[in-house]
């Protein structure tokens, strides 16, 4: 069996949008509200105006501006050239802050003061509690306005009290006290720059005496003289000794390479090669040499002369000898003195060139200490220059700051003094019962709409089309309700089916519409299996299903009325029926068809199809595979087949069937829905994949403002059977008939 595809419209309006009509709605709704709220506003309103106390306002007039004195500032830049309006907004903050209005309560000691109170009889009460001190700031905070006077450096001061003469007492006070904190925050600012620059300026003063003393116990170190002199006479002796130990190095040299020479030479040659005193010949060894060698010749003549017969033994022979021999050792110690001489020589330069490295060593360590003093001196005198800069600085600004006190306390002005006001100072009664009507009106819209987000319920048309995101196929109305006399001599099906004894009644053209919405629900062809249920019982799925079923069956088309509620039938109850044989006895094999189907005399087009004894286990029957046999069996028999099933949240019967007819219709009875119970029912439909046709809302009734706003059906009169008249009835939002259209 095919299905024809549904046209499902998109989803409605979305129930969060706050749109103008909606809020408009909500209002309608809920006007209880706002005129509760409105009568308890204007009736506190009233209250308050002619219950309102006597107050007394005082009020004076200061000015705050920087005054000539600034010409005699030493700085005028700084707070003076800031944003003025910055400044009044702080004076502004000044004159109510804790610290003056706890001045204020204490010199005047309102605390104890009745009419501060607004009570009567002594009080004993103190400051010192922090509770009373808190009441006390609290109720001068209550009474003080303070405002600044547009574009002037004016600041306006007033105090609301019982008392005429306590509210001018305390502007007076407060405004007295704001001046005497004008004259001592500067001294005490002076004060305290005062203190904290004589302490800085003792810590620098001792600082600066001792770089003094360190610079003087340097300077004696260094020498009476100063350091320039000392450095000179240091430099001269380095350059002296300097030169001097050249000298002793070029003499000790040429000493040495004398004594060398002199110790490595023949003896015999000495005389001859070198000098054995600088500048002077030694003519002794060449004497010497010379007589032994005068000697050694006569000595040799004698001995060897054969002639005179003198020989070595002869006495003159010997006293030559011994001569010689004398003369000889004389020759020896001299060369030996010359040796000795040079070895001394070169000794003593050696010494002296030993000396003068000495103390040229020691007089450059001298220098060495005396440059490492050189810079303790001057980190001592830069130190001592820093310190005498900054206590010089220091003590300059101090002053400064002295002469700028006495400046900084002709700022404010008193212009007004405030006096007691002769009349209390009152609000004008219209002014206060407005003000409170439209506060309390205000809080009544709030709770309007707190009520109205709190409220489960839907009984709003676009809200319910919008929570179950698919459109309205018809809204049928309440029925009239046939008296007694109307109903004699009807039958079952007259009096239960509304459309068989009220044609033209608003009741019976909403089905029409239904008629309508479902045959133009589905793309290529009507659907043929229309399934009816509703998400809990009692919401009028039977007598939708049943009304819709005489209307198909007023035209051409074959239509069956299938009672597929097998726990509680009622179809057949309706039509005056016999439930003996029906749709369980057809699927549980002990009927045929034929013998199950019945008929009314009223609607010869429409059959009858009751569910027969209800059966142990419905849901397995109805899934079986003999109620889709069925199914398929009354498809080509019938044009439509009206089937009416069970709540969907009660059993899933209509679960199961809906996955097998071509539409589904929800019926939902206007005014008991619930949110929670409708969106689970949506959920149950859509996850089973349903073919949703759409929503029919029963039981709407045509007076309420809902249905009038939304559809907007007026003029329309209808005739009835019994000749009654209906009154002026909505119509269906589904209903696109010819007739429909022609009748919009």
């Amino acid at each position: 069996m095919g299905a024809p595809e549904l046209q499902r419209p998109g989803p409605g309006p979305d129930v969060g949008d706050t749109s103008l009509s909606e809020a408009v709605a909500t209002l309608r709704k809920r006007r209880w509200i706002l005129i509760l709220a409105a009568v308890l506003g204007a009736s506190y309103g009233c209250y308050k105006a002619f219950t309102q106390p006597k107050v007394f306002v005082a009020s004076s007039t200061v000015q705050v501006h920087n005054g000539a004195s600034n010409a005699y500032r030493v700085d005028t830049s700084d707070d003076y050239e800031d944003d003025s309006q910055t400044r009044m907004n702080t004076e502004v903050f000044i004159l109510k802050s804790d610290t003056l209005l706890e001045t204020v309560a204490g010199e005047m000691d309102l605390v104890n003061n009745p009419d501060f109170w607004g009570t009567t009889g002594p009080l004993h009460l103190s400051m010192d509690n922090p509770n009373v001190r808190e009441s006390a700031l609290g109720t001068l905070k209550n009474g003080l306005q303070v405002s600044l006077v547009p574009h002037t450096e004016l600041i306006h001061i007033d105090y609301t009290s019982p008392s005429a003469k306590l509210s001018a007492d305390i502007v007076n006070k407060v405004v007295g006290a704001y001046i005497q904190r004008s004259l001592d925050v500067p001294a005490s600012r002076t004060q305290k720059v005062s203190d904290w620059f004589s302490k800085q300026l003792d810590d620098l003063k001792s600082q600066v005496e001792t770089a003094q003393e360190e610079m003087m116990k340097l300077q004696r170190k260094m020498g009476t003289l100063g350091y320039d002199s000392t450095h000179n006479q240091l430099q001269a002796s380095l350059s002296d000794l300097l030169s001097a130990e050249g000298a002793a190095k070029i003499a000790r040299i040429t000493a040495e390479s004398r004594y060398r020479m002199v110790a490595g030479m023949d003896v015999n040659t000495i005389e001859g090669s070198i000098e054995t005193t600088p500048g002077t010949v030694p003519g002794e060894l060449t004497s010497l040499r010379s007589q032994i060698a005068a000697e050694k010749a006569e000595y040799a003549r004698l001995t060897t002369n054969t002639v005179s017969g003198i020989g070595p033994n002869h006495p003159t022979a010997k006293s030559m000898k011994s001569h010689i021999d004398q003369l000889q050792k004389e020759l020896d110690t001299e060369q030996n003195r010359i040796l000795l001489q040079s070895k001394e020589n070169y000794l003593a330069a050696k010494a002296a060139e030993d000396k003068i490295e000495g103390e040229l060593d020691a007089k450059r360590v001298e220098a060495y200490k005396q440059g490492d003093d050189l810079v303790l001196y001057t980190l001592l005198q830069r130190e001592y220059d820093q310190n005498r800069a900054l206590y010089d600085g220091l003590q300059q600004r101090l002053e400064t700051a002295k002469v700028e006190a006495g400046l900084d306390a002709l700022e404010v002005d008193q212009i007004d003094m405030a006096v007691p006001p002769v009349s209390p100072t009152l609000r004008a009664p219209e002014s206060i019962i407005l003000t409170t009507t439209v506060l309390f009106l205000l809080g009544g819209i709030v709770i309007a709409f707190i009520v109205e987000s709190l409220d489960t319920g839907l009984d709003n048309i676009p809200e319910i089309e919008a929570l179950m995101e698919m459109p309205s196929l018809a809204v049928i109305p309440k029925a009239k309700r046939a008296s007694t006399e109307q109903t004699a001599g009807m039958s079952s099906a007259q009096r239960n089916v509304n459309v068989l004894t009220q044609p033209k009644s608003q009741f019976t053209e909403s089905f029409h519409a239904l008629q309508t919405s479902l045959l133009l629900a589905a793309a290529g062809q009507p659907p043929k299996f229309i399934l009816f249920t509703s998400a809990t019982p009692s919401e009028g799925k039977t007598t939708t299903a049943s009304n819709l079923a005489c209307v198909l069956a007023q035209g051409e088309a074959r239509v069956l009325l299938m009672d597929a509620d097998l726990r509680r039938p009622n179809i057949h109850h309706r039509f005056g029926l016999t439930g003996k044989l029906g749709l369980t006895t057809v699927l549980a094999g002990r009927s045929t068809l034929e013998e199950a189907l019945q008929r009314v005399p009223e609607m010869p087009n429409l059959d009858i199809l009751p569910s027969g004894p209800v059966p142990p286990f419905p849901t397995e029957m109805l899934s079986s595979e003999a109620m889709r046999a069925l199914m398929q069996q009354l498809a080509p028999r019938y044009t439509h087949v009206i089937i009416d099933s069970p709540p969907i949240l009660s059993v899933t019967d209509a679960v199961i069937l809906g996955r097998a007819v071509d539409a589904v219709v929800l019926v939902v009875r206007f005014g008991s829905a619930s949110k929670t119970v409708m969106r689970r029912a949506r959920d149950l439909l859509v996850r089973s994949g349903a073919p949703m046709a759409g929503l029919v809302l029963n039981a709407v009734d045509v007076n309420s403002p809902e249905y009038y706003g939304y559809y907007s059906y007026q003029g329309y009169s209808y005739g009835s059977m019994d000749g009654g008249s209906w009154e002026t009835q909505p119509g269906a939002r589904g209903d696109t008939s010819a007739e429909g259209k022609a009748k919009r």
